[in-house]
């Protein structure tokens, strides 16, 4: 069996995954001060016919509500890898868009 990769469908796999992250990082840093919060966890694998798949899940440790911000450079970071995703996805999608283009135009 072929695999037929689309890169319309990976780069809005990729975008969607993108937006995951970074829901879940503002999730993250808005509730970093409630006693007994759970950050939530992103855990993204690549598809084998193209794009990736996004889970979420809890960390195992909870909040203390006391200024707790040991993992606010992790969601940080989350955040601005969610910005140079977003970003290299849209450019597929752009140069997609323009490549598709082209190619009716030298058809039409």
């Amino acid at each position: 069996m072929a695999l037929t990769l689309n890169p319309i469908a990976t780069a809005l796999s990729g975008l969607n995954a993108a937006r995951q992250r970074l829901d879940t990082s503002a999730h993250n840093i808005a509730n970093a001060q409630t006693p007994g919060f759970r950050r939530q966890t992103v855990t993204q694998t690549a598809q084998p016919g193209g794009g990736v798949e996004t889970r979420i899940g809890q960390a195992t440790e909870t909040s203390t509500g006391t200024g707790d911000f040991g993992h606010l450079a992790d969601d940080l970071v989350d955040q601005r890898i969610s910005l140079y995703s977003f970003a290299a996805n849209l450019k597929t999608l752009q140069t997609t868009d323009r490549m598709l283009g082209t190619l009716l135009d030298r058809e039409a």
